[in-house]
């Protein structure tokens, strides 16, 4: 892509991504260029672009629109996910650094911090630390493809829709899941690295799921 398509690019989904172009959004070309100070063209290669990735879906009519998915879209997304990532940690067990692995060990303490501060949970830092904790694991499984797939998978909107859908007592539980990674990761057990991130992802689907089916 151009510089400017890839500008558009970047504009668009991070827009998808925060929730600012909800699920089943007319997506207008001429407005999308003055948001993202592009002609029309980059956008239209932006949206072939993302409608590639998921992001985006097109009409019989060529109209574009944010991508609302199914049940059963979920229901692969998070199946993917537990395979793709339970096979990173797996690699990863055998891989990472002590030094990452005191990377985790910290990003699992700043998780924990924001879940037990009185109030409302800070959705922001708490996505930051989680993103990073699980991009550490996915890098120290040294495999690019991997590493490409799983940010199809991972960087969907699926991420904070899923956070909204989660009570404080599902993420105390998530937490605890990174916990025990760490501790698995810490002593190279690979087989142990799989099965909590497996049981990790799919405690994520039912969430979703739940939420899903309350909506």
């Amino acid at each position: 892509m151009s510089r400017a398509s890839e500008r558009a690019y970047q504009a668009i989904r991070q827009l998808i991504l925060d929730g600012k172009l909800a699920p089943g959004e007319h997506l207008k070309e001429e407005e999308l260029a003055e948001i993202c100070g592009v002609s029309r063209t980059p956008v239209r290669d932006a949206l072939r672009q993302l409608e590639s990735e998921y992001y985006v879906t097109r009409a019989a009519n060529q109209r574009t629109f944010v991508s609302e998915w199914t049940k059963g879209d979920i229901e692969d997304i998070f199946t993917l996910r537990a395979m793709m990532e339970g096979y990173a940690a797996e690699r990863a067990a055998t891989r990472i650094s002590a030094e990452d692995v005191e990377k985790l060990r910290h990003h699992h303490s700043e998780i924990d911090k924001v879940l037990q501060a009185r109030g409302n949970i800070d959705a922001d830092t708490f996505l930051s630390h989680n993103r990073a904790f699980h991009i550490i694991i996915t890098e120290a499984a040294a495999s690019q493809r991997l590493t490409l797939m799983l940010q199809r998978l991972v960087e969907q909107p699926v991420v904070m829709r899923t956070f909204i859908a989660y009570r404080r007592e599902d993420l105390l539980r998530s937490n605890q899941h990174h916990g025990e990674l760490v501790d698995a990761l810490a002593i190279n057990d690979a087989d142990w690295a799989r099965s909590v991130m497996t049981s990790h992802i799919q405690a994520a689907y039912h969430v979703h799921k739940r939420a899903f089916e309350e909506s």
